[in-house]
């Protein structure tokens, strides 16, 4: 049973990372995306409590994924090639990368305005007028917080639970990156999907980021970094998780992270994280990236050997 559980979940971490996700392919996470998309005006136009149909959706929501990836992973001879895929389909570091990879090679060739617009499908700030460092900043941040949400926590459910509980941490992640935004529009609709992602990703946010620290020793870099700094920063932000692997690879890399930034035509001060004063440059985004890769596979191994003892 653990060779079983071993292959596995080796199998879903290498088909992410190397394969990713494929553009034309009919992704889960999209067609939760649509069905929240169809929702929404649907819920508003009731004139209910928006509050409470947030948690409604949430509840019915996880309800429903559950019981439907429970019984298309329990399918006679198709069940297991089904949780290969939905496994592997629950994981977006591979993809996360590709795009950071993509914004990078447009910042680095100087074609800015390029960038700024690729920038804006993965960030909610604004995009429009960042300069070249605040875009190769913006970057790093987005590849920071973004390694929690896109691998760290679902391989977490994914190796200890299994893979419904996986799909249960992807519907509320995508209806708190749709919904949950803390604005007018939204604080109300989005609360639910907020604070449940608020909750499923608390422990892996913390584990996340010692795992960066792992991989930085292996890598030589800030073998002075210290894990009581980077929780004091991380407790700054409003956020109780995305602060941690922010605030990681701020200190690891010898840069800042957060202060001053634009939402919804908004001004915005954040804490500043982490406490060097370098510069950022396209060789930094390498860094990070390769950090991030080996902060991946420290975390992965230690979540494949632990589910092979206790599942």
């Amino acid at each position: 049973m653990s060779e079983i559980i071993v292959f596995f979940l080796l199998t879903c971490y290498l088909a992410d990372v190397f394969i990713g996700d494929p553009v034309r392919w009919p992704h889960p996470v999209k067609i939760i995306g649509r069905i929240l998309d169809f929702l929404e005006p649907v819920l508003r136009r009731s004139g209910l409590n928006l509050k409470f149909l947030g948690f409604a959706v949430l509840f019915t929501g996880t309800f429903a994924t559950f019981f439907s990836v429970s019984l298309l992973t329990s399918l006679p001879f198709l069940g297991f090639i089904l949780s290969l895929y939905l496994g592997y389909a629950c994981l977006a570091l591979g993809c996360l990368i590709h795009e950071v990879r993509k914004v990078q090679k447009l910042i680095a060739s100087g074609t800015l305005q390029e960038a700024r617009k690729a920038m804006s499908f993965l960030v909610s700030r604004d995009t429009a007028e960042l300069n070249e460092q605040e875009l190769y900043q913006a970057l790093a941040e987005t590849l920071s917080e973004n390694y929690n949400d896109a691998f760290c926590a679902p391989f977490f459910y994914l190796s200890l639970l299994g893979v419904p509980w996986a799909w249960m941490y992807k519907l509320v992640s995508t209806m708190d990156s749709m919904w949950g935004y803390k604005t007018d529009k939204w604080k109300k609709l989005g609360f639910a999907g907020a604070k449940a992602d608020d909750i499923m990703a608390y422990i892996p946010a913390r584990l996340a980021a010692l795992s960066m620290i792992g991989a930085a020793y292996i890598m030589g870099l800030r073998k002075n970094v210290r894990l009581t700094a980077i929780a004091a920063d991380a407790g700054r932000l409003e956020s109780p998780n995305a602060g941690w692997t922010m605030s990681a690879g701020a200190y690891i890399l010898g840069v800042s992270m957060g202060g001053n930034a634009s939402y919804f035509g908004e001004k915005k001060s954040k804490p500043v994280l982490g406490k060097g004063g370098g510069s950022y440059s396209s060789s930094k985004i390498d860094q990070l990236v390769s950090l991030i890769l080996i902060s991946s596979f420290l975390y992965a191994l230690g979540f494949i050997v632990l589910a092979a003892i206790v599942r």
